[in-house]
């Protein structure tokens, strides 16, 4: 197919020729006529320009978008895109260049590469537990970040982050720390008056009102003290409460219960006797009975209370020497004025001269002291009728008192013997001879003293020494 070029000044420009055939049918040749179409082309290479660094622009000017070109040519300042010039590429505050800084105009009147202006974004700040944030540009250059914590609790780190040239952010990320204790209080203190004959009051309150400031929860309430409902002795109670969150802050708080007792003033045993009080003896309710020592009689009331009003009721009564009536009828009338009040030492003889007699008295002479403690009152029966003398101290027994005195208690006068009867008239033991004081107050104190007889006994001890 034929082929035309034509030639036109340094620039090649390539024709297409395009023609339809018909071929020729050639008998036994095997080709056939057919209507198909038959593009044919040649394609010569392009001309390369020829290069004048004369021609201003050579390469297409330089706009970049949110930024500028600044450029170096080798013909001067007024020639911004001629073949050669070297062009330094920026861009504005806020956007970053994507591509090549510098570029130069080629022959092919292309630039040696390509740039773009990219707006400086940083990442979406996460958000932080129990907090939050707010910015002032969003994501964009300089935008400040501002951080605040939820009620209850505290910014530990920056407070504030800023979008940097970078595309990052300044500082790092904070956090919120449950730094402030619970909120607790307390129940009011109290005051409360013992129960009459107690010593302690039963005292009750409500527990405290506790609240975490931050997220709510209290872990744990612990209680320094004696429960509500407890029983609490005369005086002041510190009662101390510790509240706990989960991030183990605690608050406590505190409130006094104070029992107060009323009290009456002190009594003073009467002169020859003594007191045995119920409870503390002096408080509310209490009950001091009044006591006379071996040999005294009470006169007056038996016991007194003490009263809400703090006084004593009735008055102090007063002991007196016993008195005993030897002008009665029987023995057993004389017997019952010793009833629970005193015991009898009974010593029978059958002449006031018997050595063991003699040896007897003379001990029990000096033992006074002693038989009074243990309430002991001696009866002497000595000689043989119508000789025979009977007395209680200086008092004299009659003769018909005697002689019931002696079947009753089983007393001979043929030698010497004794009898030691209690409070109830009781015989309790019986001595054929005589016996040191010790003896018998060992006796007395082992066997025949009650409760509060011992704890008499007990104090005062030490005043026969």
């Amino acid at each position: 197919m034929p082929l035309q070029l034509a030639r036109t000044g340094a620039s090649f420009l390539l024709i297409f020729l395009s023609q339809v055939v018909t071929p020729t049918w050639y008998g036994g040749s095997g080709y056939y006529p057919d209507e198909s179409y038959n593009e044919v082309s040649v394609e010569m290479p392009p001309q390369v320009p020829a290069l004048d660094y004369r021609v201003p622009r050579w390469c297409y000017t330089l706009n970049i978008q949110d930024g500028e070109a600044t450029c170096y040519s080798p013909r001067g300042g007024n020639y911004h895109s001629s073949l050669g010039t070297r062009c330094e590429l920026s861009c504005d505050r806020g956007y970053r260049l994507i591509g090549q800084r510098s570029v130069h105009c080629l022959p092919s009147r292309r630039w040696s590469g390509t740039a773009y202006c990219r707006q400086v974004r940083c990442p979406v700040l996460p958000l932080i537990t129990s907090g939050t944030y707010s910015c002032t540009n969003g994501i964009l250059l300089d935008s400040r970040c501002d951080y605040s914590c939820a009620s209850g609790y505290h910014l530990e780190g920056d407070r504030s982050r800023i979008c940097m040239e970078d595309g990052r952010w300044s500082g790092g990320e904070p956090v919120c720390v449950d730094i402030d204790p619970p909120k607790i209080r307390c129940p009011h203190s109290r005051e409360k008056m013992a129960e009459p004959e107690k010593l302690t009051a039963r005292v009750h309150w409500d527990p405290p009102v506790v609240k975490d400031s931050a997220d709510g929860t209290i872990t744990r309430v612990t209680l320094r003290g004696p429960e509500p409902g407890s029983r609490f002795p005369e005086g002041e109670h510190v009662i101390r409460y510790t509240a706990y969150d989960r991030a183990y802050n605690r608050a406590s708080c505190k409130f006094i219960v104070k029992v107060q007792v009323r009290r009456c003033p002190t009594l003073k045993p009467p002169q020859h006797g003594y007191l045995t009080c119920t409870s503390a003896g002096d408080n509310y309710g209490a009950i001091c009975e009044y006591q006379c020592d071996g040999g005294y009689e009470r006169q007056g009331t038996s016991s007194r209370v003490c009263q809400s009003s703090r006084q004593w009721s009735g008055s102090q009564p007063i002991c007196t020497p016993m008195k005993i009536n030897v002008n009665v009828n029987s023995a057993a009338a004389l017997l019952d004025q010793f009833y629970e009040k005193r015991r009898l030492l009974i010593v029978s003889s059958p002449d006031p001269s018997n050595r063991y007699y003699k040896m007897q008295i003379s001990m029990l002479q000096q033992s006074t002291c002693g038989l009074d403690l243990r309430h002991v009152t001696i009866i002497e029966l000595v000689g043989q009728p119508p000789q025979e003398v009977g007395r209680i101290r200086e008092q004299q027994l009659s003769a018909s008192i005697i002689e019931e005195l002696r079947q009753f208690q089983h007393l001979t006068r043929s030698y010497f013997n004794m009898v030691l009867i209690d409070k109830l008239g009781v015989d309790r033991e019986r001595y054929m001879e005589p016996v040191t004081p010790e003896e018998i107050f060992t006796f007395i104190d082992d066997y025949l003293l009650s409760n509060q007889e011992l704890d008499q006994r007990r104090k005062q001890r030490d005043v026969c020494e």
